[in-house]
């Protein structure tokens, strides 16, 4: 844990594996009811994650409680009330190379853009990979060799192999996968942790009153930023060592005993 850690003010958990189950499609009760306790005493809980705002909503999660906001696409947007506070897309030649690869590679690609995604093409691979995560492909489109839209995120559903063909050649971005065959494509200096400095700056704190909780490898840099970051019992390896403390894993109800821990409950 670090030093004398400040007061909390923000919570920002991410999703997929933390604060969402896909062995039980449902947000932990021990998890709502904190949310709740912690909402009514003041700290607002906001979510992070890989996903489009619009992949957020199907997901199910916003049934179970209302986020005090939203990061984005990997901290590629920052919604406060429905109000995109934040912007920071691809660039647009990064885009049009992309294309290029999966037309040469054969590996399906999704581009997302503000409210909405498409696919360039539907394989197996492509198929499994939504079919764990519970989430339907997005409308396929035919994609243009000069794209025609600002992109926020792409996703490359391909193998280690063709990430390292293509990666080299698209300039400004960095990868994180998050399946055997799917990666996110984002800017090289876009992750969550930007998009928590918007929240911060839009609510004047300071990174220090931030708790950060998450699971995968797209978590590092904001519990690395954050003043106290969690990492979850299910997580990678490599977002433990990144964390201050590791709780339980998710369905063992890991996400409330890290703020009963932290003692972040007023009685």
């Amino acid at each position: 844990m670090k030093d004398k850690p400040a007061e909390i003010k923000l919570i920002i958990s991410d999703i997929d594996g933390t604060l969402f189950s896909h062995k039980t499609n449902r947000v932990p009760q021990s998890s709502i009811d904190i949310i709740a306790k912690l909402q009514k005493q003041g700290i607002k809980v906001l979510l992070a994650s890989g996903r489009s705002a619009y992949l957020i909503r199907k997901t199910g999660i916003l049934d179970f409680f209302t986020p005090d906001g939203l990061i984005t696409m990997n901290g590629a947007n920052a919604i406060m009330n429905d109000k995109v506070i934040y912007r920071y897309p691809l660039p647009p030649e990064s885009v049009n190379a992309l294309i290029k690869f999966s037309k040469r590679l054969r590996f399906g690609l999704t581009l997302i853009e503000e409210q909405e995604g498409h696919i360039n093409m539907v394989d197996e691979r492509v198929l499994v990979a939504h079919e764990k995560y519970g989430t339907r492909f997005p409308q396929p489109r035919t994609f243009p060799d000069e794209y025609d839209r600002v992109v926020y995120q792409a996703i490359a559903f391909c193998d280690e192999l063709d990430e390292s063909l293509f990666l080299p050649h698209i300039q400004g971005c960095k990868t994180a996968r998050w399946d055997e065959y799917a990666v996110d494509i984002m800017p090289k200096d876009s992750d969550k942790a930007r998009g928590i400095l918007a929240i911060c700056a839009y609510y004047d704190i300071e990174p220090k009153n931030v708790l950060a909780i998450g699971d995968a490898l797209n978590d590092i840099e904001m519990l690395e930023l954050a003043g106290i970051g969690i990492a979850m019992g299910n997580g990678r390896a490599e977002t433990k060592a990144a964390a201050d403390y590791v709780t339980d894993d998710i369905d063992e109800d890991g996400w409330a005993k890290a703020i009963e821990h932290l003692n972040l409950l007023k009685e």
